[in-house]
């Protein structure tokens, strides 16, 4: 069984070209269109959600099933997350007019959290999750905390969805404060105290 390697990528965060993706470091920013709960069309960013935690979740593409369940696994655990103080975006390559088509069509015209346009491809290429000969991206979740710094990060392959009670399971434990072993859950002991 041959193993592909993937050269390591950089990508572009902070401006500065060269910086790589990791956990640790700030997250690439971004300005978006997006499709608003409240039916509207709006521009958001990355800066203006400091002081806030942020989960952005990519997804390849609207009107397509395995992304129909993803978008309606956050609006499932939205409250959740607004009260982790969590703004949640989902981002696809798709433009904010297909994303209103969706919402319509399949979530009866009604999402608690704005479905962001990158429909230049470049916040996927910063996050590294663009697949360049399908002109879309993996599925990919990450955890932003207050500062802008990227706290977790997670990618995998198109054709299987992700666990959102995972991301809110990461996210309390990011701000328990403690260090939290294997499937640490709120109300369970830290292995350090916070």
């Amino acid at each position: 069984m041959a193993v592909q390697v993937q050269e390591e990528k950089t990508v572009k965060a902070n401006g500065h070209a060269g910086t790589k993706l990791q956990v640790g470091l700030q997250a690439p920013e971004w300005t978006m269109q997006g499709y608003t709960p409240e039916g509207k069309v709006q521009e958001f960013s990355s800066k203006s959600l400091r002081g806030k935690w942020t989960v952005l979740f990519f997804y390849p593409l609207d009107f397509t099933p395995v992304c129909e369940t993803e978008v309606d696994g956050f609006k499932n655990l939205h409250q959740e997350f607004k009260n982790l103080n969590a703004e949640v975006f989902g981002v696809s390559i798709d433009s904010v007019f297909t994303h209103k088509a969706w919402v319509g069509a399949k979530h009866a015209g009604k999402l608690p959290y704005p479905l962001l346009s990158d429909l230049t491809k470049e916040v996927s290429k910063n996050y590294g999750i663009l697949i360049d000969d399908k002109g879309f991206s993996l599925r990919g979740a990450y955890i932003i905390d207050p500062e802008g710094v990227l706290q977790w990060q997670v990618v995998h392959s198109t054709g299987v969805g992700r666990s959102t009670g995972e991301v809110v399971r990461v996210l309390q434990a990011l701000q328990s404060g403690g260090i939290c072993g294997v499937d640490w859950k709120p109300g369970q002991k830290h292995l350090t105290p916070p």
